[in-house]
């Protein structure tokens, strides 16, 4: 009895804190038993790592306690708006492994709120202000000091009535009126000052044309979408605290005008994902678009979804990554190298190992019969023995790795070197007799003998030798673009930074190689499919990809270099 308890309490602590509250109002018997979420995107960029997160959450808590997570798109600004936002948001929800119940949009309520802002007006609760931003923000005063009501706060009803039904007409000039709530002008939480909940945007919207000319703000339409919905649990992130009470009050509100008080959503906080070395901001993200400083909302240097996806992360390594580091109610700056051994653990169970050559010097193996080939059998995954074997073509001219060659070897160099011994893989063991250099002391080739008898696989072929090197033939491969990408930025917070964000982008987080040679295996997979060059790292071909022209990203390398190289060794 006492096992079953603390394997109870066991399995209790490893609950995240947002599953803790789930579970208690399960107890309590809330919202009938039901769980009920939803994923609110705003269509005005492409999803982030860091909205992967509370994809994981949101979609996880249905998931988990038999409820249902709802796909609700903010679209309360068309002014920055686009159905291919929304077209990549669903494409990588789906590919994160994620199902939604159904499809909604902040728009499908915009009669509603409308009913409700007159009903707002109608009790006394709000007024249309005619005010710039500007006086108005002066008037808020600070968090220590009250603001000083608007001298339109005390409108007659009517007028207001009057006014907020000319905010939704063409003729309306923008910026020349807003809707404001009526609450407390000295209340400590800044939020609960007038806050304005409508204002002219004359933007053809993407789903209601020109239908609307006066649109609700963020905080005036969410919780009330919410509980449209019949949301249990509204899950965010941590800058959303202090608006929870005007979600609370809004809702309370909107409870009062239709008579119902049996339900009300629940929102709960969590702490954002931020990463090293990379920006969450949608706004710089769309910039560095905007601007072409990256190549796109795809950029495998982007830290969005379908960039990772591009440079050949797997959404299962994303799902561990975000697993691994939890939900808190303290943010906290991600170390990138977290991610990466996530993405590096899952992609070496799933990876297809290939043979490619991204700095290439000529190898001769001088005894071997000119013109003679043999086909090597290649295993695809030592992960996995199911995913099977492939042949690779051995010749007398391969290209290997420049790095592996040291004419001038020190004692614990175990690749080649003049007079050693190595194992080229899944083939043959060599010996070095020699290299040709140019005029400037350039190597051009390499020089080696093959062992006949030391066919990998060959009975009494397995001789211990300490170095194996990867290898293509010349005459049997295919030239490639490879892509390496290194940190975007060159500060590890670079939102923390002073500077504009710009100045802090790494000149050389993009380094192209267009001389790599790839087994013809390599070249035929597509993008989608993990592969790791055997002693490089992991790599996926991209969709640039043509027949006459192959492009691979570097996804992850084996190992993690990037803390060696920022401290010099």
């Amino acid at each position: 009895m006492t096992t079953i308890q603390e394997n109870s309490n066991e399995e209790k602590k490893s609950l995240s804190f947002v599953e803790q509250m789930v579970e208690q109002d399960l107890a309590e018997g809330k919202n009938g038993g039901r769980i009920q979420t939803r994923f609110p995107p705003e269509p005005n960029g492409y999803l982030h790592i860091g909205h992967a997160k509370a994809i994981c959450m949101d979609f996880g808590v249905a998931e988990n306690y038999n409820g249902v997570c709802n796909l609700r798109f903010d679209d309360t600004n068309p002014s920055k708006e686009d159905t291919e936002y929304v077209d990549s948001i669903l494409q990588d929800i789906q590919w994160l492994g994620f199902k939604w119940g159904n499809v909604y949009y902040a728009s499908d309520y915009f009669e509603k709120l409308w009913d409700f802002a007159i009903w707002m007006i109608e009790q006394g609760k709000a007024y249309v202000d005619e005010q710039t931003s500007e006086q108005i923000a002066e008037q808020k005063g600070t968090p220590t000091q009250p603001g000083t009501p608007s001298p339109y706060r005390d409108r007659p009803i009517e007028e207001n009535l009057r006014l907020f039904r000319m905010m939704n007409t063409p003729e309306a000039v923008e910026g020349s009126m807003v809707l404001r709530a009526k609450l407390d002008m000295s209340n400590p939480n800044m939020h609960f000052r007038d806050p304005i909940i409508y204002r002219i945007i004359h933007t053809p919207h993407h789903r209601t044309g020109t239908k609307w000319h006066a649109y609700p703000m963020y905080d005036f339409a969410h919780g009330q979408s919410d509980y449209f919905e019949g949301v249990t649990h509204s899950i965010c992130t941590l800058e959303f605290v202090p608006h929870r009470p005007l979600y609370d009050h809004f809702v309370d509100e909107l409870q009062t005008m239709e008579n119902q008080h049996d339900y009300r959503p629940r929102q709960i906080e969590f702490n954002r994902l931020n990463l090293t070395y990379t920006v969450m901001s949608k706004r710089k993200l769309k910039a560095l678009v905007d601007e072409h400083l990256v190549a796109g909302w795809d950029d495998p240097r982007m830290p969005t979804v379908c960039g990772m996806r591009r440079r050949g992360y797997s959404p299962e390594s994303i799902r561990k990554f975000i697993d691994s580091i939890g939900y808190t109610k303290f943010d906290a700056l991600n170390d990138m190298a977290l991610l990466e051994a996530a993405v590096r653990e899952d992609l070496n169970a799933k990876a297809l190992r290939v043979s490619a050559v991204v700095n290439p010097v000529k190898l001769v193996i001088t005894n071997y019969p000119e013109g003679e080939t043999e086909e090597m059998v290649a295993v695809n995954n030592p992960e996995n023995e199911a995913d099977g074997t492939h042949t690779i073509t051995f010749s007398r001219n391969l290209w290997i790795e420049r790095d592996d060659f040291m004419e001038d070897a020190p004692k614990k160099f175990f690749r080649m070197t003049p007079g050693k011994e190595v194992r080229l893989k899944n083939a043959y063991i060599v010996m070095c007799t020699g290299c040709t250099k140019d005029a400037d002391g350039n190597i051009i080739e390499i020089q080696a003998e093959y062992d006949p008898q030391s066919k990998s696989g060959m009975e009494g072929a397995n001789r211990k030798v300490k170095g194996t090197l990867h290898w293509v033939s010349a005459d049997h491969c295919v030239k490639a673009e490879v892509r390496q990408y290194d940190r975007l930025f060159n500060v590890e917070n670079p939102s923390a930074d002073e500077r504009d964000f710009r100045e802090l982008l790494n000149p050389t987080s993009l380094n192209v190689l267009d001389e790599c040679y790839v087994e013809p295996f390599a070249a035929e997979r597509k993008p989608g499919e993990y592969l790791q060059f055997q002693r490089i790292g992991y790599f996926m071909a991209d969709p640039d990809s043509t027949p006459g022209h192959i492009v691979f990203n570097k996804t992850v390398g084996l190992k993690d270099n990037w803390a060696k190289i920022n401290n010099g060794k």
